[in-house]
């Protein structure tokens, strides 16, 4: 019967021929970890920001209510006190909604300056990682060459 040969040392030789470098994949990990601290830094802040102005809206409505809900004395103040709370609602809301746009805005533009700076830096290990791997693969490839002779 024929045997099956093992060809563990032989990858395990070939394996080793090719060196790998660990650190470009801490390094990877570490600006990936940076970033996305950064980008949970600018949800969190744009989610304090939302979470105070709703406080705010609601606070300034309640108040708002106080008046409508006050005993009148004479009908028609009803009528009055009711069309006051409204107009006053509608510039509540207008203000609230340009302060939320605000919030977005500000988002938007801290996100797209953080990924601008993802893809450069992106780049930048991209390219020092290929360089180095060529300069390892050139070395081993001289190497085996010499050994060869």
């Amino acid at each position: 019967m024929t045997k099956t040969p093992d060809f563990t040392k032989v990858m395990q030789d070939m394996m080793a021929s090719f060196p790998v470098d660990a650190s470009a994949f801490q390094n990877a990990f570490k600006t990936q970890a940076a970033f996305a601290e950064k980008f949970s830094k600018v949800a969190i802040e744009a989610a304090e920001k939302s979470t105070e102005i709703s406080a705010k809206w609601a606070k300034d409505a309640l108040a708002k209510v106080g008046q409508v809900s006050k005993a009148k004395s004479e009908p028609a103040d009803y009528s009055k006190a009711v069309t006051d709370f409204a107009s006053t609602a509608a510039e509540m809301a207008a203000e609230n909604l340009a302060a939320f746009a605000e919030v977005a805005k500000k988002v938007q533009m801290e996100t797209v300056e953080l990924m601008l700076a993802a893809g450069k830096n992106i780049q930048d290990d991209a390219t020092a990682a290929v360089k180095k791997a060529t300069s390892d693969v050139t070395s081993a490839a001289k190497k085996a060459a010499a050994a060869a002779k």
